[in-house]
């Protein structure tokens, strides 16, 4: 039996619009927005152990019980039932507090593997219900690919997505997602779109042109280097924050002027020209 899984993909996403179209009487906001994984992405290891210990290496960010591919594999351990533990490593090139959703992909990917190392054969559905309680977008990059994601994340429509690079801009600043969503500024009703009107759409989806994130205003006025790098990214045409932020990008069709407005942008900043993925690389393993 296999032991041993070296190097499995944790990709980024971007969120190509992200709508509040409500907010639930638990708390909970209703969501629309049509996401997309891209090639950046972190690395993850297993080690199946006989002991049922779940031991967590590599890189972290904050408090390590906090981390979401340990909470991943404790829930798994726990529904499952499994005698089997995990050695895992992690690591990470998705920034935290980003808005490219790493720590939810780390979960992702931990629940898929470790469904397999522990030959538990979970559907894929099973695990998305487990996936919930871990956070909104783990879901989303348990699925084929891009989707619409509906409700708080629990709704995945899988959509067809043109292939576009993107040139993403991370002022390397960690962004609070609760604290957006809390902002009393925070507009949270947006109207609900019709899943019918997205395919001839997707086009100008793609370029950041339609629709907008709810989200951007509130996390650009609570930290200006955000509005700053959209300003940059302004000459490649419509720019977009990604979540909840810091992480903007646009649309990289142009080579000479992504190199125009890569040198413009402060040496401390990070940068990357991504490709979005027509299907998540764990789609079908």
């Amino acid at each position: 039996m296999t032991r041993l899984f070296l190097g499995l993909p944790a990709p980024a996403k971007l969120n190509l619009f992200l709508h509040v179209v409500g907010r639930r009487p638990d708390g909970y906001h209703e969501l629309q927005s049509v996401m997309v994984p891209v090639d950046l992405a972190d690395l993850l290891d297993f080690e199946r152990r006989d002991d049922g210990r779940i031991v967590r290496s590599g890189d972290l960010v904050g408090d390590p019980e906090r981390d979401l591919a340990l909470r991943a594999a404790r829930l798994l351990q726990q529904h499952s039932g499994t005698a089997f533990g995990a050695n895992i490593h992690v690591q990470k090139r998705i920034p935290a507090g980003s808005g490219m959703g790493g720590g939810s992909s780390d979960a992702a990917t931990t629940l898929i593997a470790l469904n397999r190392l522990w030959a538990l054969n979970w559907p894929r559905p099973q695990l998305a219900t487990l996936a919930l309680q871990l956070g909104a977008d783990v879901p989303f990059f348990l699925g084929p690919g891009p989707a619409l994601a509906e409700g708080i994340g629990e709704r995945i429509t899988p959509l067809s997505v043109p292939v576009r690079r993107y040139l993403v801009v991370f002022p390397r600043l960690a962004v609070s997602t609760a604290e957006i969503f809390s902002d009393p500024r925070l507009t949270r009703d947006t109207k609900p779109l019709i899943i019918d009107n997205l395919s001839g759409a997707m086009e100008d989806i793609c370029r950041a042109a339609y629709g907008a994130n709810d989200l951007q205003a509130v996390a650009c006025r609570r930290h200006p280097e955000i509005a700053h790098a959209l300003a940059l990214l302004a000459p490649l045409g419509p720019a977009r924050m990604t979540g909840s932020g810091s992480a903007v990008f646009a649309a990289a069709e142009d080579a000479s002027a992504v190199q125009a407005v890569q040198s413009r942008l402060p040496p401390e900043w990070s940068c990357w020209l991504v490709r979005g993925l027509s299907e998540h690389p764990l789609a079908v393993w």
